[in-house]
Order: C-alpha cells, then structure tokens, then sequence
C-alpha cells in the first residue's frame, strides 16, 4: 500500500544525518558536559557548536538560546518565567484565543494565580488584529505572547506590527511561539521586538524531547526547575546531549534547504487546495485564502505558511474520514495533536467563527518537502472518493 504521511504539523520523521549524529554521541561522545574531563570537554563542545548554529540561523547571539524539552517547555518557561519575573510592574499578560494548548493552558494557570489575562479573537482566516492588541495593551500589561504561525489553519500572524505595538509599552514583553514558523519560513531579521522566542526540534526532522529558548539579552525570567544551574541558571538538569546535537544538524538541513523546500511545499499545498475545492463539491478553506501561482510569487512569507492546509468536508465527520483516510495510507489529522485527545471542537475553528458543521467536517493537511504530486493525486483520489461515500451514511 502507498503510504502518504500529511501530518508533519504533529511531527516528522527525523533525517538520517540527523539520526547518524545521534548514534555518534550516544555511543563515542556520550560524556556529561559538566564534567571536567576530556569526555566532558567533548561533549560540551558539541553542545557550544549546537547552540552556535541555532544562534546563527535565528540571528541571534549563542548566549541568548537556551535548551529545553520541547516547544510545550519552551512555552511555559518564557510565559512563567515572564510573569513572575515581571510581577512587581503588573499583572496583565495579553495572549489570544488561537494558540497551542501549551500557550492558553499557562495563561489560563496564570490567571488561577492572580494574573489577568486578555484573550484577543481572530477573523475568519485565523488572523490577529494588531488594532485589538493596541486597544488592550495597559500601563500594567508585563507581557503579551502571540504565535508566529498557527497550527492548526497556517495564518501567519503580523509579528513585526505586533512587535511595534508592544513596545511602545517600555514594560512589556513579547513572546513568539514559533515552533510551526522555524525551518519553515523566514522569521523577523534578527528577532527584532522579540523578547523571547519557542522551537521544537521534532516539527523539522529533528528528535522529540529537544527545544530550545531564545531570551533576549538583558531579559530576565525565572527558571521554573531548581538543581545543578545548567543552561546559565536558567533550566537545570543534565544537557539531553542526543538531542541538542541532533537539533542542531536538523536546524542545519532546514535552513540550508529553507528556499527550497519552501517552494516544494508551497506547490504541493497549490495542488492539493485546488484539486480538492474544484473537484469535491461542498469543501470549505479554513484560514488564509491566498491565490498561490505556479511561479514563485506566492505571498506566503507574508500571511499563509508553505505547509499548513484546512479544509472543512461538509456533510462528514473528521474523525471518521481520518481513520477513512488511514486505511488507504494517508494520515492526517483532524487538528493540533496536543489537543487531540480533548472532548470539544477545535478552539481555534471556534474562534474563527466557524459553524459547527465546518468543525466537525473539519481536516488538516500538513506537507513535508519529501512528498511528491503523485502523493497528491493520489490523496486526492482517494478523498473524491470516501467523501462521496461518507456523506451517503452520515447525511440520512
């Protein structure tokens, strides 16, 4: 059976020189990097060349990345770390109704603490209003977290705009989950207005269980472990050695190949969207509805990311049609895979006003550059197909 894998917005499947870096540390440089031996010295050399290469790809100085367990991590260390580091200049965090469960369950934790959180709504393609933002920033708002790309629908949020709104706030943070956005599109030159920024190796061919931090030089939070004071105090616990290597080439591959596979998977999207709304009747786009053309000069880069694509199949149910989908190959997802075991309808459909027949009906596709048109095609086939075959049962 073909197998067709359109679901690396959950994760992807790690490359094979990244995998090869990992077996070399795990069995030649398997040192602990605080130890001050040659085996130590090794290994904490690995991790410097690591950080350095993360640094470089992001613009940013070495010492401003920090190491972590993954996106969700990241996520609550910058937004904890922020708010209780901030607290004596006010309470009020601003974030929005869109993000990853990792963001909006620490805000809602937050707010069980005292914090008073703000929670701006998106538009019909999955877009924050930075007049929104403008209006609810306060004297005593100590940070406000927005997501680069979201994951669930791929709408691009206005970071640069949003940046300069923030900091007309000379007390206010900004933190960016980018964890959809790194290796996958060009970021803010330099992070300029980013205080704090989130990623995650497993979303671009790296290993689970290894992330990292970007905090701005000068920015102060507090670290949420106590132990041996790695990662300059602020994230104790012995370096994941495997993993921090690993992020690091897989870091290396993405951008090396970032045009590239950007134009790959910004055909594959064009072909798939077209194909299904012009020949599956009664399907409806979820997020930005950008017209991308054949050459090039898609306008991605500035509010729809190369590999994110919802369609809602009305007249279905998603959960049926993914495991439809699963018995001839094809794994989707009906939205994020860190909600996915939650009872209710996506958040992020909700917030976008979406009807709950657009919800339930609701798939999303995520593309990976080692795909093909064949797989395309093929995918689509097969949807013509079930769909028709679905709506007979689930429309009696």
């Amino acid at each position: 059976m073909r197998e067709v894998y359109l679901d690396n917005s959950a994760t992807t499947k790690v490359l094979d020189r990244v995998a090869q870096t990992m077996y070399d540390v795990m069995t030649k440089y398997y040192g602990n990097p605080s130890s001050l031996h040659r085996k130590g010295i090794e290994a904490e050399k690995l991790i410097r060349k690591a950080r350095e290469i993360i640094a470089q790809a992001l613009g940013v100085k070495p010492g401003e990345i920090y190491f972590t367990s993954g996106g969700t991590e990241s996520n609550n260390l910058a937004i904890k770390g922020a708010a209780y580091s901030m607290r004596r200049l006010g309470n009020h965090l601003i974030t929005t109704a869109i993000e990853h469960p990792s963001v909006l369950d620490t805000f809602k934790q937050l707010e069980k603490e005292g914090f008073c959180v703000t929670y701006l709504s998106a538009d019909g393609e999955g877009f924050v209003d930075t007049g929104a933002l403008q209006k609810a920033l306060r004297p005593d708002t100590i940070l406000v977290s927005i997501m680069y790309v979201n994951n669930e629908v791929g709408s691009i949020q206005p970071i640069e705009e949003a940046a300069a709104c923030i900091h007309q706030n000379k007390n206010t943070l900004f933190h960016v989950d980018a964890v959809q956005a790194f290796g996958k599109i060009p970021l803010v030159p330099g992070l300029k207005g980013i205080d704090m920024l989130s990623i995650s190796g497993h979303k671009i061919y790296g290993p689970k269980g290894i992330g990292a931090l970007f905090v701005k030089e000068k920015v102060r939070i507090n670290p949420l472990f106590n132990g041996g004071g790695q990662e300059q105090n602020i994230r104790s616990g012995t370096e994941n050695m495997p993993g921090i290597v690993g992020l690091g080439t897989a870091v290396e591959e993405a951008f090396e190949n970032l045009s590239s596979w950007r134009k790959i998977m910004r055909d594959l999207k064009k072909r798939l969207k077209d194909r299904i709304l012009q020949e599956i009747p009664d399907t409806v786009l979820n997020g930005p509805d950008t017209d991308m053309n054949g050459s090039g000069s898609s306008s991605d880069t500035i509010n729809e990311a190369p590999h994110i694509l919802n369609i809602s199949f009305l007249g279905t149910r998603g959960e049926i049609l993914l495991h439809t989908l699963e018995s001839h190959g094809i794994y989707i997802s009906t939205g994020s895979a860190c909600s996915s075991h939650k009872e209710g309808r996506s958040h992020v459909l909700s917030a976008m006003g979406k009807s709950p027949e657009e919800i339930d009906g609701a798939i999303r596709f995520s593309l990976s550059p080692f795909l093909s048109m064949e797989d395309i095609d093929y995918t689509v086939e097969v949807l013509k197909k079930e769909v028709a075959e679905i709506r007979k049962f689930v429309r009696r």
